[in-house]
C-alpha cells in the first residue's frame, strides 16, 4: 500500500522500512512476515533498509503481533502529478485488484462472522477452487512497474490508489474544481468476493464502492489520444485494464 500511494504522485519508491512489535518474539511468524515484506520491495523495486523489532511483554497477548511500515520515494519536482491537467474528455483507465487489498478488513470480518461460513470453505465454487481465507487473505497488489513504464511512455494527468473511501472518494482527490469522473457500473466486472460479501449482509452499491476497490485497485487518467497505447502497454506488463468513464 506504500509504495502504491508514493506512485501516485509520480514518485519511485526508494525504500522500505517496517516495525514488527509483538509480547515475545515467535522467530518462525517474524521470518514469513519479512520474507513478504521482502517479497513485496522485490515486487515495487525497493530496498528494504532495515527495521524495528519490539518485544514489549504484557502489551500484546501470546500469538499476536502489530506490524507498520513506511515507503519513501523521489520525482523531480516538475514531473510530480498532482492533476491539474486533466480536462473534460480525458478517459479514466481502471486496473484490477487482487482482491480487498487492505480497506474494508471491519466490515469483512463482521459479514463472514454473520454469513457462518468456515474461512475453509469455497463458498460452494464461487472462489474458483480457492479457500475463502486465501480470498480474503491475497496480497495487495503492487502497480510500480507497470506504471513507472507508462509514466515514461506517454503522460499521465492522475492516478487514484484506490483504498479507504473507495472509487467514489479516492477518485475527486486528484480531479482539478469543476470536473467529475463519470465512472460506468459495469464496466468491469466485480470480483466473486465481492459480490459474495454484499450478498452476505445485503450491503448497498453505494456502501460497497464507498468501502472496498470492488475490484479497481487503481485509477488512471489519461488523454483519449492516449488511451489505447496505455491500455496497450499496461497489458502487455500483465495488467487487466479497463476503460471505466470519463472526465466531465
Amino acid at each position: 500500500m506504500s509504495v502504491n500511494d508514493i506512485l501516485v504522485q509520480g514518485a519511485e519508491p526508494l525504500f522500505f522500512l517496517d516495525y514488527f512489535a509483538c509480547g515475545k518474539l515467535d522467530v518462525g511468524t517474524a521470518a514469513q512476515v519479512i520474507k513478504g515484506i521482502a517479497e513485496g520491495c522485490e515486487q515495487a523495486g525497493c530496498a528494504l533498509v532495515g527495521g524495528e523489532t519490539a518485544e514489549m511483554p504484557g502489551m500484546y497477548p501470546a500469538g499476536e503481533y502489530d506490524l507498520a511500515g513506511f515507503a519513501v520515494g523521489a520525482v523531480e519536482k516538475e514531473a510530480i502529478i498532482n492533476g491539474s491537467s486533466i480536462c473534460e474528455g480525458d478517459v479514466v483507465l481502471g486496473l484490477a485488484s487482487s482482491g480487498a487489498h487492505s480497506n474494508g478488513y471491519s466490515l469483512i470480518r463482521k459479514l463472514i462472522e454473520r454469513s457462518g461460513v468456515s474461512m475453509d470453505s469455497n463458498a460452494d465454487g464461487l472462489f474458483g477452487g480457492k479457500a475463502l481465507r486465501d480470498v480474503v487473505m491475497a496480497p495487495t497488489r503492487i502497480y510500480v512497474k507497470p506504471l513507472l513504464k507508462l509514466m515514461a511512455a506517454l503522460p499521465v494527468k492522475g492516478l487514484a490508489h484506490i483504498t479507504g473511501g473507495g472509487l467514489t472518494e479516492n477518485i475527486p482527490r486528484v480531479l482539478p474544481q469543476g470536473l467529475t469522473a463519470e465512472i460506468k457500473k459495469g464496466s468491469w466486472q466485480m470480483p466473486a468476493l465481492f459480490t459474495w460479501l454484499q450478498a452476505q449482509g445485503n450491503v448497498t452499491d453505494e456502501e460497497m464502492f464507498r468501502t472496498f476497490n470492488c475490484g479497481i485497485g487503481m485509477v488512471v487518467i489519461v488523454s483519449a489520444q492516449d488511451a489505447a497505447r496505455a491500455m496497450e502497454l499496461l497489458s502487455g506488463e500483465g495488467e487487466q485494464v479497463q476503460t471505466i468513464g470519463h472526465i466531465r
